[in-house]
């Protein structure tokens, strides 16, 4: 299987499956003598881990990182960075029932077709606990790059959003709920939400916004390596997401040039910004920001007709533990995915 590096300079190869016995990954291209607080690490996996609420899949899981090489005396030495999540409470029986059986809008048909051969327990490598190795790379990520704030957060739930711009948001207040909204009121309204559509044994789609700030101008290459384009094929690698945009994104295709242009101030910063932060595919020093659309999680409490590996029409339904909703838990996901594209460009800009 090849696509498992993500990366140019700050390369991070993930490996592992939701029922193997581990998930981890070599980080390369890490600087060294970057001091690192493996605290910091810890939280952000504990942000994504399950079991954390209500509202998300209840398998428990400490997810604490391990890690094997590249790190001595709380510094990186430059060296290849390798580290392990143990995987403690796998439940593979869960998934018996669909040993021959494909779960419509899952993995399991093409990667039976294209391999030959599928994990079926929760997903195997498809599975969307992949992404634990992605937290941790960027965590680490975002310590390179103390002074650049990345804040990402849930901005709508099925047809409930925030009625706000980001700029009249208090990131601070993103973690004080299980939804991660931080507009208090809305995040309130979505998980009831949440709630009541899991009691039904269905699953909702929504969406995260990322803001990223005091990035530097220059970050990006104005061709095929667009500083935007690197955020997207990011965020596309994110299992369920389903879009993205930046700056203005499709409600820019419904403006004048008179009016979506945005004009200089003497100092080089824009009066608007519906550009993202992004001109020419590099940015330009203002706030980079971006939303990502999440599909419905694919398994659902609910009898759906399906097709087995006989080709036979049979009647399938979900068993085990799974979220009604994924956005909770891919904030720290989209963090991280946004950390190593900024990571890496600001390496490349030392090179070049």
């Amino acid at each position: 299987m090849a696509g498992n590096t993500f990366g140019n300079i700050y390369r991070l190869s993930s490996f592992g499956e939701s029922h193997g016995e581990a998930i981890g990954g070599v980080i390369d291209g890490c600087p060294p003598n970057i001091e690192l607080d493996l605290n910091v690490i810890q939280k952000e996996l504990d942000r994504r881990k399950p079991g954390q609420s209500a509202i998300v899949t209840q398998r428990k899981e400490n997810d604490e990182v391990e890690f094997l090489s590249g790190i001595f005396e709380g510094k990186t030495t430059g060296t290849p960075i390798g580290f392990i999540v143990r995987n403690t409470n796998q439940k593979s029986k869960d998934y018996s029932h669909i040993a021959d059986t494909y779960r419509p809008s899952h993995a399991d048909y093409v990667y039976e077709k294209k391999y030959g051969i599928r994990d079926y327990r929760g997903g195997g490598r498809s599975s969307a606990r992949e992404t634990v190795s992605r937290v941790v790379a960027g965590a680490i990520a975002k310590q390179i790059i103390p002074d650049i704030k990345i804040n990402a957060f849930v901005s709508s739930v099925g047809d409930i959003f925030i009625d706000k711009p980001y700029q009249a948001l208090d990131f601070s207040l993103t973690e004080s709920n299980d939804v991660r909204c931080p507009d208090l009121a809305t995040a309130e309204k979505m998980e009831a939400y949440i709630k009541e559509i899991r009691k039904e044994g269905d699953t909702v789609g929504g969406t995260i916004t990322c803001v990223i700030q005091n990035v530097p101008v220059g970050l990006g290459e104005p061709v095929f390596d667009k500083l935007h384009a690197e955020l997207g094929k990011a965020m596309l690698s994110i299992n369920a997401v389903k879009g993205f945009e930046y700056g203005s994104g499709f409600c820019g295709a419904k403006m004048k040039g008179s009016e979506h242009n945005d004009l200089f101030n003497t100092d080089g910063s824009t009066k608007s910004n519906l550009s993202g932060g992004i001109q020419g595919g590099i940015s330009n020093g203002m706030d980079i920001y971006f939303r990502v659309a999440f599909k419905p999680v694919a398994t659902i409490m609910q009898e759906q007709e399906t097709i087995n590996s006989k080709g036979e029409v049979v009647k399938m339904q979900g068993k085990g533990r799974h979220d009604p909703c994924v956005v909770p838990r891919a904030v720290p996901i989209v963090e991280a995915m946004a950390a190593m594209v900024i990571v890496d460009f600001y390496l490349l800009s030392k090179v070049y």
